[in-house]
């Protein structure tokens, strides 16, 4: 698999593209998936239709590697919370964490069985997918779950979790162990349903100051990837740190690939990093609203990463209303453009 040949730092005949958010709301088809099973959580439930939802960017868009369509707070909702996504406002949790009593009733073995409907659906996607084409699995960090579990929702403040940060570090440690002791299994049994690389997504690593950040969050990244190592090295581990580049210095890690985010300047990502891990990304996902900025953002790219180990993503999501036959030429014009 070219994907997976390109997590590991080899020579590939060009270099492999894929796109985060790539099965999504972009995509007409993926709305009449949607609109078939009733709302997003049952779509995720629904081993078929996230089966089909994960296959179409790979027949529509000619990516090298299809993402399992699912998310991160299935994982937070199978160890005992309440999660309903409302139009408009996004995920809710109606019992957020805010105490041990609340974290007590939490259970590590009733989320990994419970998630049961995410391993199917993988081996769904693997029966279907062709032999060259990587299958990502995935899941969020300790650090971003534990902050949708005390917030309740989305933030832009994290007034609730980083009190807990500096009023109560144990809890806080309690809470994230919890979750990280869930993730290695999730992340293994993922593994072991069919998956050929998994990424974490740190979405909210930017919210935290440097000592925190790698205190809170990046440790029990690194925990996770070296679980996962350790038991199964022929698979790529991905991590993806959102907005930490004023840390890249003290990255480290047994990890493959790190994922670089759009804020991040490639040449800076490639001048800390390229020597230890293969990086990701990293193109501002609205370059994706023009072929003209789509070629200047690939160029850009390519002269800085050419001959060097690299996977060509977004800096972040897909946006939902890009043109498809602008994703579609994105991809291409990677594909074409890096050809050795």
């Amino acid at each position: 698999m070219i994907f997976v040949d390109a997590c590991f730092g080899k020579k590939t005949p060009y270099t492999p593209v894929w796109m985060m958010r790539q099965a999504g709301r972009y995509l007409p088809e993926y709305m009449a998936v949607r609109a078939q099973a009733g709302d997003f959580l049952s779509l995720c439930k629904d081993p078929q239709k996230a089966c089909e939802v994960t296959l179409q960017p790979v027949d529509i868009l000619g990516v090298d590697a299809a993402i399992l369509f699912s998310d991160i707070l299935v994982v937070p909702l199978e160890m005992g919370m309440e999660l309903k996504f409302l139009q408009g406002e996004g995920p809710i949790f109606s019992n957020p964490i805010k105490n041990q009593a609340d974290l007590d009733k939490l259970s590590v073995q009733k989320a990994v069985e419970g998630l049961e409907y995410v391993y199917e659906t993988i081996r769904l996607i693997r029966g279907k997918l062709a032999a060259d084409k990587a299958l990502i699995g995935f899941c969020g960090a300790p650090w971003t779950l534990a902050t949708y579990m005390i917030e309740g929702q989305g933030t832009k403040t994290y007034a609730q979790v980083k009190k807990l940060i500096y009023t109560n570090p144990q809890f806080m440690h309690a809470l994230l162990k919890k979750v990280t002791e869930v993730l290695k299994l999730y992340m293994e049994r993922q593994i072991q349903s069919g998956t050929d690389v998994v990424m974490i997504f740190d979405s909210w690593a930017a919210a935290l100051e440097e000592s925190a950040y790698f205190e809170f969050s990046w440790s029990y990244m690194k925990e996770i990837s070296s679980y996962l190592k350790a038991k199964y090295p022929h698979i790529p581990v991905i991590l993806f740190p959102k907005g930490i580049s004023g840390y890249l210095d003290k990255i480290d890690g047994d990890f493959d690939v790190f994922a670089v985010d759009w804020s991040t300047p490639i040449e800076l990502a490639q001048e800390k990093l390229g020597h230890k891990y293969v990086l990701q990304g990293n193109m501002e996902p609205t370059r994706l609203y023009s072929q003209d900025a789509i070629d200047e953002g690939i160029e850009h790219i390519v002269s800085v990463m050419k001959n060097k180990r690299h996977i060509f993503n977004l800096g972040h999501g897909i946006l939902p209303d890009v043109p498809v036959e602008n994703a579609k030429y994105f991809i291409k014009q990677v594909q074409t453009l890096t050809k050795i």
